[in-house]
């Protein structure tokens, strides 16, 4: 009796598979998708390649505390603190970090230095195109996650920005 049932489950399961064989393919063309995307459709929790934030004002959020790198259990991030002086402030603290490189040949993508951070400078992004053959080009520098004054919601970049935010 036993080999009646098994070969009736080997025969369901048989059918299943070539019902499946002879249906169309679904597949998403990925770099042709519609969209800055490009069809790629990210959950709000993704955690693709880190942004360093600015305040409302355009200065870095950054404070070089050093407790990102504090908190990486990869040892992936590297800083260095500079002092702001009164002629040249590039965040709104006492210091700011000079030097603020990722090495995504070691990170692990885990959001320990996101959660580490008192001041919301470090976020992640939806970036997710990082593959590269060359392991040089994975260090990302502070220049490359620094997001842009332009991103900026409601900042005031030139006199023309500001004739359009009071009109």
């Amino acid at each position: 009796m036993s080999i009646i049932r098994d070969a009736a489950a080997i025969a369901k399961g048989m059918s299943i598979t070539l019902k499946e064989a002879f249906q169309p393919t679904e597949v998403e063309n990925y770099p042709d998708g519609k969209g800055p995307m490009r069809g790629a459709q990210f959950q709000e929790r993704f955690r693709g390649k880190h942004e360093l934030q600015r305040d409302e004002n355009g200065l870095e959020k950054c404070v070089a505390c050093f407790l990102c790198a504090a908190a990486c259990p990869s040892n992936c991030i590297y800083i260095e603190a500079a002092e702001n002086t009164e002629t040249t402030r590039i965040s709104s603290a006492d210091r700011y970090a000079k030097v603020y490189n990722i090495d995504y040949n070691r990170c692990i993508f885990c959001g320990y230095c996101v959660e580490a951070c008192p001041t919301d400078a470090i976020t992640h992004g939806h970036g997710f195109e990082l593959a590269s053959l060359n392991a040089t080009s994975l260090v990302m520098r502070k220049e490359d996650l620094l997001v842009s004054p332009s991103k900026l919601a409601g900042t005031v970049q030139s006199k023309k920005d500001e004739a359009a935010v009071l009109a």
